[in-house]
């Protein structure tokens, strides 16, 4: 999925716009989830036990926080520019490739510093012994550096989605509910007004039967008219509503369980978590890398051609071209 949201947007030149580079660098980062971390995961998840040395442990561990720190971090900016983009009129000359590439140089640069952490020395005392005695290759468990580490890589990222994508579905009902009132306006003046300026109304207004000098047929197409565009506006708020409750619930859904036994490891002595427990939400968190280009491009028509023009060659891009055609010489 992932090679295929990378190959869309370098191959397709309608894909190569500025929003998109976010999308691009979350791609790269779930890739890398999937090149350096899965593989050795599930080499340890079969063998049971880590034989690979010490070094490779902190560089695995390492490779591991800061790809799925800056998958989930790439998320939190997706949402960010969208909030800007549904908030701010003037964000769409605002949002540069410059403003986005610094977007993206912080994420990344964050996720270095959370992953480095233990390669500079902060890990728990008994670190080395699991590694060699007890065969258990884990990232360090001090309590000050989960703390840190997990607050950074997902509960402050959280919060921030859930307030932002909040925000946003706040922001379209409210612009969707101000199109159903400019079309709920009531006397002739007003029609007129909305009749002769079609781009700033998408209503039409209804006439009862003997009012506003409109005689009940002219009203029946205008009623229709009016409940069509009601029952549309509807549905765009249902489908914005779905869309941000997939993202925000397969985030959640993916990650939540892992980090609550992050934190739970060097904290709760008392606890006892299974293997496979431990194992069952690592690997729900890797599946989020999977997840996100679907969840991410599904919703795009260029994205959803792009990708059968991939998979199909040429004769699907032909085949599309002539359609069009034909329905533009309808």
């Amino acid at each position: 999925g992932n090679v295929f949201v990378i190959a869309a947007i370098l191959l397709e030149r309608n894909l190569q716009s500025v929003a998109n580079h976010l999308i691009l660098s979350l791609a790269v980062a779930d890739l890398l989830v999937a090149c350096l971390v899965m593989p050795l995961g599930a080499v340890y998840e079969v063998s049971k036990e880590w034989r690979l040395g010490a070094d490779l442990c902190d560089m695995w561990t390492s490779s591991d926080v800061l790809c799925c720190t800056a998958s989930i971090l790439h998320l939190v900016a997706i949402a960010l520019d969208r909030y800007w983009a549904v908030t701010d009129i003037d964000y769409a000359h605002q949002r540069t490739a410059r403003r986005i590439g610094y977007m993206i140089i912080v994420i990344w640069t964050l996720s270095v510093l959370v992953s480095i952490a233990p390669l500079l020395g902060w890990k728990d005392p008994e670190w080395e012994a699991r590694v060699y005695k007890d065969l258990q290759c884990i990232v360090s468990q001090d309590v000050g550096y989960q703390i840190f580490a997990t607050a950074s890589s997902f509960y402050v990222p959280l919060l921030v989605i859930l307030f932002l994508y909040w925000r946003i579905f706040l922001a379209a009902r409210k612009r969707i509910r101000r199109r159903q009132q400019k079309g709920s306006l009531g006397n002739g003046v007003e029609r007129d007004r909305i009749e002769a300026d079609p781009p700033t109304a998408d209503f039409s207004t209804a006439y009862p039967s003997g009012q506003g000098g409109a005689s009940s047929s002219s009203a029946k197409p205008s009623i229709m008219k009016k409940k069509s565009q009601s029952a549309t506006d509807s549905k765009r708020e249902r489908k914005a509503a779905k869309t941000l409750a997939i993202i925000t619930g397969a985030f959640v859904c993916c990650w939540l369980p892992f980090f609550i036994i992050a934190i739970l490891l060097p904290t709760c002595t008392d606890c006892d978590i299974s293997p496979l427990t431990m194992s069952v939400c690592l690997w729900l968190g890797y599946f989020n890398s999977t997840l996100n280009p679907i969840i991410y491009t599904i919703f795009s028509p260029e994205f959803r051609h792009a990708f059968k023009r991939i998979l199909c060659g040429r004769r699907h891009s032909l085949r599309r071209t002539r359609h069009m055609g034909v329905r533009h010489m309808r």
